[in-house]
């Protein structure tokens, strides 16, 4: 059997799921568990867990070799608990194994209710202008938030290295693009290149996302302005918040601009959203931030989304991304960073 083959069932493995969320629920029910895969997940495998007693949501790793620190399933979980009582936004976790369960890291969290939003907006669903300006606010306004909590008031002062983030993250990125490259592209190594000289003065040290965009937040289905989690902490480290804003600006897209990537098709375009400049500055009138070195940010982000999709390119031709299929990438690493480069 191949990877590509490899079903739910055997990824997930219900026969020892469903006892372990009987244990942890005390509802029996949860002993009927199936699984479905979520599709959308570009890096870790998300599934959709049923039973008579309701929903929720399992993390994994992709199939397949791993590059090292990257997939760590217990990382996402303590992070989400840790911000459990602060004005972030989480899902409740509800059980994180370190590989005994399914063989492979995990953990299980509960499904929030409302709207994932990636290519389009729910029929009905924020309709007017008035409602998408107020989801692009309330948007950068829990980026704001996220950074406004206090590291170790939550139990994560050790959750990563605060200072010298900007540098260690350069040379992180391109030893993973360096692990994960199938053929030389120069505008990539390039922009690691000048990145690597320009490395912003650390302004704050905050808690970092690492991939904060509107596909990775749960918006609440009755009021646009609202959200009601925030997902996908895979990358989520101690850092320089402006690194989040950088990549947050990287994937808004303005009208008459294309997405930045097949991979992440959004709706920013779309009349009401604010600009990239009203994100800027909501963020620096809420947070105070010195916001003259945001182009070298947003250089960063395109570097690292460009190392990411070569990365996701990679897993899906060896079959690691349950069947899941993103084509040819190789055109928009290229475009991705050369976007980066004319930044700088």
């Amino acid at each position: 059997m191949t990877e590509t083959t490899i079903t739910a069932d055997e990824l997930v493995r219900p026969d020892r799921l469903g006892p372990a969320l009987v244990e942890t629920t005390g509802d029996e029910r949860w002993a009927q568990v199936r699984a479905q895969l979520i599709s959308g997940g570009k890096s870790n495998l998300t599934f959709m867990l049923s039973s008579p007693a309701g929903e929720m949501v399992l993390r994994r790793p992709p199939t397949g070799e791993l590059l090292p620190s990257a997939h760590d399933m217990l990382r996402e979980a303590r992070i989400q608990s840790a911000l459990a009582d602060t004005p972030v936004p989480t899902a409740r976790i509800v059980l994180a194994d370190p590989g005994d369960l399914i063989g492979i890291q995990c953990y299980v969290m509960e499904r929030v209710p409302g709207h994932i939003v990636r290519d389009r907006l729910p029929d009905g669903y924020a309709t007017t202008e008035a409602e998408r300006r107020a989801l692009g606010l309330g948007f950068i306004d829990i980026l704001a938030a996220i950074h406004d909590v206090d590291p170790e008031a939550v139990g994560l002062s050790d959750y990563g290295r605060a200072s010298g983030f900007m540098e260690r993250q350069v040379r992180r990125w391109t030893g993973q693009w360096e692990k994960s490259a199938t053929h030389p592209v120069a505008e990539v190594d390039e922009l690691a290149r000048r990145l690597a000289a320009r490395i912003p003065a650390q302004e704050r040290s905050t808690i970092a996302h690492g991939d904060y965009r509107i596909d990775n937040v749960v918006l609440d289905a009755a009021d646009p302005g609202r959200i009601n989690a925030v997902l996908d902490w895979e990358l989520s480290t101690l850092g320089d918040p402006l690194a989040d804003l950088g990549m947050l600006l990287l994937f808004w897209r303005e009208p008459g601009e294309p997405d930045v990537s097949s991979l992440t098709p959004g709706i920013t375009h779309l009349p009401g959203f604010p600009t990239r400049d009203e994100l800027s500055h909501r963020y620096a009138e809420v947070t105070g931030a010195d916001l003259g070195n945001l182009d070298v940010y947003t250089a960063f982000a395109h570097f690292k989304f460009a190392v990411i999709a070569q990365g996701v390119s990679v897993r899906a031709r060896a079959g690691a991304m349950g069947g899941q299929d993103f084509g040819n990438l190789d055109d928009e690493v290229l475009a991705v960073a050369s976007a980066g480069l004319d930044l700088l």
